[in-house]
């Protein structure tokens, strides 16, 4: 492996994109906006020097557009044109989430819950209203500019896992740091493997998707998502489809990267967990109904 993604004739299509993204898509190419937080990291992933990553300000210090807090939602509207006529699916929701904090997004199936995350993440846009992160306004950037910045500022970890199955797990580890071109060639292997460790399937590394459990996958996306130091992890379902046992010790790992001073937004059913976060939102046709801390 060489600490390279091998070319295979099965892996050439992801290949190709690799360089597709690199032509079209490097921050170089948007050099007028700041894409990180506050521009901290260089193109290798490390810190400039004299800089101060966003993620590590206090609540007390004001960010670009005025957020106190590391996230920030104002009045989200997210709206569907549908055959039985418009649908809301947010109904100007506010939230704010502040550094190093474990929160869960609850509610039933259709309440809002998943629509409100990608908001966060950028995978879907606001009709109307404000997604604030750090000094970045994410509802601005465009479809280039967004992928760039989700890249390196936030990890996304899926309910259906979503590993590429031609590749190996620690391609597929390898993967983001490739795409947003963060840390030296040479020392992406070894950091694919560094996370493996910290999720504790090293040695399933050099399998495919398919030889491992769902819940060796699940680890491994989280591996995935952290690929890039990214100071925001955000989890839809993330333990959906796990037996109780994986399920906990999925949660223990969430509750480590906070303590190494992630913060998460996880999206779950499962209540008994949302109990065990430092703050329960519940979700309901659109809106914010409750919030509880633990």
């Amino acid at each position: 492996m060489a600490g390279t993604i091998a070319c295979l004739p099965c892996r050439q299509p992801y290949i190709s994109m690799l360089a597709k993204l690199r032509r079209g898509k490097s921050p170089a190419a948007n050099p007028a906006i700041n894409l990180s937080f506050d521009g901290s990291k260089g193109s290798n992933g490390h810190p400039k020097s004299g800089a101060t990553d966003a993620a590590s300000q206090t609540d007390a210090t004001r960010y670009k557009h005025g957020n106190t807090d590391l996230i920030e939602c104002r009045t989200l509207v997210k709206e569907y044109e549908t055959d039985a006529g418009r649908f809301l699916a947010l109904k100007g929701v506010n939230l704010s989430v502040s550094t190093h904090e474990f929160v869960a997004v609850i509610g039933k199936s259709g309440s809002g819950k998943t629509t409100l995350i990608n908001m966060l993440t950028g995978i879907d846009r606001p009709s109307r209203g404000e997604v604030l992160v750090g000094d970045t306004a994410v509802h601005r950037l465009s479809e280039g500019q967004m992928a760039v910045w989700r890249g390196r500022n936030m990890g996304v970890i899926f309910q259906f896992f979503q590993l590429l199955p031609t590749l190996t797990v620690i391609e597929n580890v390898m993967l983001p740091m490739d795409f947003c071109n963060m840390y030296a060639p040479r020392e992406r292997f070894d950091r694919g493997m560094q996370l493996l460790e910290l999720v504790g399937i090293a040695e399933n590394a050099s399998k495919l998707p398919s030889q491992t459990s769902g819940g060796q996958q699940q680890r491994a996306a989280i591996a995935r998502a952290l690929a890039n130091d990214p100071p925001i992890i955000c989890a839809d379902e993330p333990t959906g489809n796990l037996d109780s046992k994986t399920a906990d010790s999925v949660f223990e790992l969430f509750s480590d990267l906070v303590a190494r001073g992630k913060t998460i937004l996880m999206v779950t059913h499962d209540k008994d967990l949302a109990k065990r976060v430092t703050r329960a939102v519940t979700v309901a046709d659109g809106e914010i109904v409750d919030e509880i801390r633990n």
